[in-house]
């Protein structure tokens, strides 16, 4: 099962998926994660 439709990554708009507490980008792999303050 994929889930799309997340938060788009910053670096190339790709929807993001959202996996225990980050946000990884098929492109770029994690982008985001709980130590980041951007929620």
């Amino acid at each position: 099962m994929t889930e799309t439709g997340g938060r788009p990554c910053p670096m190339c708009e790709t929807p993001m998926y959202h996996r225990h507490c980050k946000y990884v980008c098929p492109v770029h792999g994690v982008v985001y994660d709980c130590a980041d303050t951007f929620y």
